[in-house]
């Protein structure tokens, strides 16, 4: 049975994000937590369902500790760990508890210390061992950089269409208060950025941060009792390719197929429909890559797609209007969480998408290993 418009997300929380210092990751947890609450006119005692998913620098706070901090009992909790792609799974994990009455509001929540924690303790910052590091391969971002130097090779797509998206979601982020960069940025900037791992430049890759966030899923019915308008979740779905990239039959394909194509079944729409996307992208080049995926052109195209302002506001398609991980901020998954639903309320302000209706988001973790897309509608 399709859950499509059955569950709504009606509270936002943020905390402070950049650089956090002084600041453990329960206090994010529960700052973002009563954020959330406050947002969507609830007491946090209304809350009878947490799901989150556990800091990377400090993985010993859990559901049930932040449950215990807030005073909750909670009917049900849990962790949940998909890796970057965590944040579209738990709003799919949530929605699903609900709608099985399990709970009647479920927090879902995290928290990243990765700005101001040891590199030591945070996985993605693991020098790698064994056979990986015997060729060379350190490290989430050589990961990417094989990925990216093939798609080069199969499409012919450049670095500069790569620079295209970064240009771009700075100029975003430049209308968004709380976004770390704010300085403006062209392509020779982008070009002319240091080499991390060939043939991605410091540009193309997403930002180091500290920061929480957390929503709350509720049913449609209750949603429309409360503070703001509801956003409802149409559709959703999520697509797991091998974890070791080399395994693959082919690198140029992501989980956003299956995703995509399971999302847009549920939703009953087609990509034409939707107004504005919040597209993970740790890297740049995963962004043309995922719209190929999902159906917004077809295979190879994606370097063309984001070039000439199309993904840009005014444009299109506008995608990542908060300036997305490249440039508001890295909490993994839960940027592309938040701004889609601030843009179906219309609170966005000098970055608002006019009249949009339907937004698409996706979520991706590994080394584009999972991936979970949400598509929600005012």
């Amino acid at each position: 049975m399709s859950l499509k418009d059955k569950c709504a997300i009606v509270g936002l929380g943020y905390t402070p994000q950049g650089k956090v210092p002084g600041r453990n990751a329960m206090s994010l947890y529960m700052e973002a937590t009563r954020n959330a609450a406050f947002d969507a006119g609830l007491d946090v005692q209304d809350i009878d369902g947490i799901l989150i998913q556990p800091c990377p620098t400090d993985p010993r706070v859990s559901a049930f500790g932040l449950a215990q901090e807030l005073g909750l009992y909670p009917r049900f909790a849990g962790d949940l760990q998909v890796q970057g792609a965590t944040a579209g799974a738990i709003i799919q994990h949530a929605a699903m508890a609900v709608d099985a009455g399990l709970c009647d509001y479920c927090l879902c929540a995290f928290v990243d210390m990765s700005r101001t924690g040891s590199p030591s303790t945070g996985v993605v910052y693991q020098m790698a061992s064994g056979t990986n590091s015997a060729y060379g391969n350190f490290g989430v971002a050589a990961g990417y950089a094989m990925i990216a130097r093939r798609y080069m090779h199969e499409y012919g797509v450049t670095s500069k269409q790569f620079g295209a998206v970064s240009v771009t979601f700075r100029k975003h982020a430049q209308l968004n208060p709380i976004a770390q960069m704010q300085e403006p940025m062209t392509i020779e900037d982008h070009q002319a950025s240091r080499m991390v791992v060939e043939p991605l430049h410091l540009f193309d890759c997403c930002l180091v941060s500290d920061g929480g966030r957390a929503l709350i899923v509720t049913s449609a019915e209750r949603a429309r009792a409360l503070k703001q308008p509801p956003v409802y979740i149409m559709g959703m779905g999520q697509g797991h390719p091998f974890a070791d990239p080399l395994r693959r039959p082919v690198l140029t394909l992501t989980g956003a197929v299956k995703s995509g194509k399971t999302a847009f079944a549920m939703a009953g729409i087609t990509p034409r429909d939707v107004d504005m996307c919040a597209i993970y992208d740790a890297f740049s080049f995963v962004v043309p890559l995922q719209l190929e995926d999902l159906g917004f052109c077809g295979k190879g195209e994606g370097g063309a797609f984001v070039e000439d302002g199309r993904i840009g506001l005014g444009g299109e398609l506008p995608i990542n209007t908060s300036g997305g991980l490249l440039s508001e901020v890295y909490l993994q998954g839960w940027v592309g969480t938040h701004e889609p639903v601030r843009q179906l309320r219309g609170d966005c302000g000098e970055r608002q998408v006019p009249g949009a209706e339907i937004a698409l988001m996706t979520s991706s973790g590994g080394v584009l290993s999972e991936h979970a897309t949400v598509i929600m509608r005012r």
